[in-house]
């Protein structure tokens, strides 16, 4: 009898044992779950140096730090023309040169993606929205800044397309790829335009 008895409260106490171990494996599993769970927030690429698409980048980007969710704008290639003040030539090589000559020199020169008809497109955009009261880029710009929406700008196009920090305005964080998939890996939403 005595040896029954033993062995059912072995036999318990190897469930219970097994039982821990399994609780505490699921504990461990739901901390790396939670670790990985995305954020409230928003992690935006701007490739684009189209005045429309990045008027859409800085709409969505106001509007959810509005919703108070972190928002990171990454701005590489094309899309750094949206952060330049200016455009300089000297110190830079023949190529890069060329490349500041043909591209715009800030966001007031931004083309839109369709019917730019050099230039006339922006203008008759900008015109438009001013007549509807609605925010040019540079007040959206502004507003980002105002709502706390970090601006990023890749120092991989930075270096190839030879923009120099005294072309960009001022306040920027400078960052590579790793920086924007960072932020991305914890975002509900990334967004690429």
């Amino acid at each position: 009898m005595g040896t029954i008895i033993d062995t059912r409260a072995g036999e318990d106490k190897s469930r219970v044992q097994a039982l821990e171990e399994k609780v505490q494996e699921l504990a461990r599993r739901l901390e790396a779950l939670e670790e990985r769970a995305p954020e409230d927030r928003v992690a935006i690429v701007v490739f684009s140096g189209d005045l429309d698409r990045v008027l859409a980048a800085f709409v969505i980007a106001t509007g959810a730090a509005a919703m108070g969710q972190e928002v990171s704008m990454f701005f590489t290639f094309w899309g750094l023309s949206a952060l330049k003040k200016s455009s300089e030539l000297s110190g830079k090589t023949f190529f890069q040169k060329a490349m500041a000559m043909m591209s715009p020199a800030s966001s007031l020169e931004l083309p839109v993606s369709k019917m730019n008809y050099f230039g006339v497109g922006a203008k008759m955009l900008r015109a438009m929205m001013k007549d509807k009261n609605v925010s040019s880029l540079e007040d959206m710009i502004s507003l980002a800044r105002e709502l706390g929406v970090r601006a990023i700008a890749c120092e991989m196009s930075r270096d190839v397309m030879g923009i120099k920090d005294s072309e960009l305005v001022p306040g920027l964080e400078h960052g590579g790829v790793a920086s924007f998939l960072a932020d991305s890996l914890r975002s509900r939403t990334s967004l690429f335009i």
